[in-house]
């Protein structure tokens, strides 16, 4: 089955927002074999929309639109389908009743044009919306198929998980189980990656291997299909098994870990607790693990020391220190990891100095970025960072470097970190 993705709004054509939506789909639809050709945007016009549906229904066996499904007059998706199908729409009593009841929590006014919200297709499997107000919608013709979701990425997304993608399944493929599988990697690009796993690349037929960059991780999914999901389970494990023969020192989580998830999960089984001295991140680290529910029981604090006077006063570093081996060196981030964690009396302490750029600092070039840890009573050890991207591209890449080192750190020494 091929597949296009339409989304509605004339604010994603000014550029108002990003049409992360594409991306959400696109990704759910490759866990189902499903192929996308064409991401297509059009505007709030009836006319548009109108011819936008007849070239995709050219290219495509099934069609996906996002966006449009609204209470205002510019939110005319579902009804331009419905002329260009010649199908009614008609009131969806549960749907009309779920809105109800939110302006009543809400203690809220509804006015008239809200009703329009409970409004589908007529013949349509109606998909409920349990993030916002407007259901989505999956109707299936004699060549086509048709998806209406809402545009908001909150409501779209599990919606399309949790209501549009087992129909979706069902309908391709009936009784049969297609299961997918992620490895995350850090550490390795995405050339090098490939390279060492070609020949399965090459030869891959169930299961399927498929790599993916982004944000300096790397990623491999892994899907297989089969009768029951005993045997598609199999077949994954045995790959993967395979690839983590070949790469897997890169590897730090799986499905839907991230570095930081997986450093909580680390952390927390391990029991141990992390602080952090930063320069050049100023809070970014903390700031990335905070993000993640439960760090509190891990993190217990950390300084910003942005510059070298409060390195010296409030941390602790020695000026001598800095004088001989400058501000963005590996004894400067060593000082920095062990004076924190002996100030916050945790098991880890961290330390991040550098020159994120555009210019140099401390008399190194821009990209420069030293990283200090150390843990319980062994010696601190530096890591060097040589980065070439814009200053905040620069910072993120140092904290996910900072969190990937610590990972393998604590996989030397025998932690549990997989």
């Amino acid at each position: 089955m091929k597949a296009e993705i339409i989304a509605v709004g004339s604010e994603l054509l000014l550029g108002q927002i990003s049409n992360t939506n594409a991306r959400f789909i696109s990704s759910q639809l490759a866990e189902l074999g499903i192929d996308v050709y064409y991401h297509t945007v059009v505007g709030d016009n009836s006319k548009r929309l109108f011819e936008t549906i007849k070239l995709a229904e050219q290219r495509a066996d099934l069609i996906i639109f996002t966006g449009g499904l609204g209470p205002t007059k510019d939110d005319l998706t579902k009804e331009t389908i419905a002329t260009y199908l010649n199908k009614k729409l008609i009131m969806n009593e549960q749907a009309l009743k779920y809105i109800k009841e939110f302006f009543k929590r809400m203690n809220r006014e509804m006015t008239e044009n809200n009703k329009k919200q409970a409004l589908v297709l007529d013949g349509c499997t109606v998909l409920s919306n349990k993030h916002g107000m407007a259901p989505g919608m999956l109707l299936k013709g004699d060549k086509h198929a048709y998806i209406l979701l809402p545009g908001p990425p909150k409501e779209m997304e599990p919606m399309f998980q949790f209501e549009a993608k087992p129909l979706l399944q069902k309908m391709l493929n009936g009784e049969t189980i297609i299961l997918s599988h992620v490895m995350r990697f850090y550490g390795i690009g995405e050339a090098e990656l490939e390279t060492k796993v070609q020949d399965l690349l090459d030869n891959q037929t169930n299961p399927t291997l498929a790599p993916l960059a982004s944000d300096g991780e790397v990623t491999l999914r892994l899907t297989a299909k089969s009768e029951t999901e005993e045997e598609a389970w199999e077949k994954i494990e045995m790959l993967q098994t395979e690839v983590f023969n070949r790469v897997g020192e890169y590897v730090y989580g799986y499905n839907n870990d991230s570095l930081a998830s997986k450093l909580q999960e680390i952390l927390s089984e391990n029991h141990l607790t992390i602080s952090a001295a930063e320069s050049m991140t100023a809070g970014l680290f903390q700031s990335e693990l905070a993000s993640i529910p439960g760090m509190g029981a891990v993190l217990v604090g950390g300084m910003i020391t942005y510059t070298e006077d409060i390195k010296v006063k409030q941390l602790g570093v020695k000026k001598q220190t800095i004088n001989e081996y400058g501000v963005v060196s590996s004894e400067c981030a060593e000082a920095m990891a062990m004076r924190i964690k002996e100030k916050f009396g945790t098991n880890i302490g961290i330390g991040i100095t550098g020159a994120a750029g555009p210019d140099a600092h401390g008399g190194q070039p821009a990209g420069t970025v030293w990283i200090g840890i150390v843990l319980n009573d062994l010696a601190p050890v530096s890591y060097r960072l040589n980065l070439s991207g814009t200053r905040n591209t620069n910072r993120l890449r140092a904290v996910k470097f900072t969190i990937h080192y610590l990972i393998q750190l604590l996989r030397e020494q025998g932690f549990k970190t997989i």
